[in-house]
């Protein structure tokens, strides 16, 4: 099976990980900024306008939610190395 060779560069390293659980606010940014697209996805609504027509929009509260909730879970993350 061949491996995908953009997975590497898509995930993020793990000195940045440790650093975000540790309360690094750069490292937290960095985390976001690399989730920062997949979020606009999940927040993303379909809204229509007087016309009826259905038009898609990034639902900002819905947005910040996402961003809290995840800086949340990687403040309590334990990143323990496992041997």
């Amino acid at each position: 099976m061949a491996k995908n060779p953009n997975k590497a560069a898509s995930l993020l390293p793990y000195s940045t990980i440790e650093a975000a659980a540790s309360g690094n606010v750069d490292a937290i940014n960095a985390v976001l900024k690399h989730y920062e697209r997949y979020i606009a996805a999940l927040s993303t609504r379909t809204l229509y306008d007087e016309n009826g027509a259905p038009y898609l929009c990034v639902d900002e509260e819905m947005r910040r939610r996402l961003e809290t909730k995840l800086i949340t879970k990687i403040l309590t993350f334990k990143a323990d190395i496992v041997a």
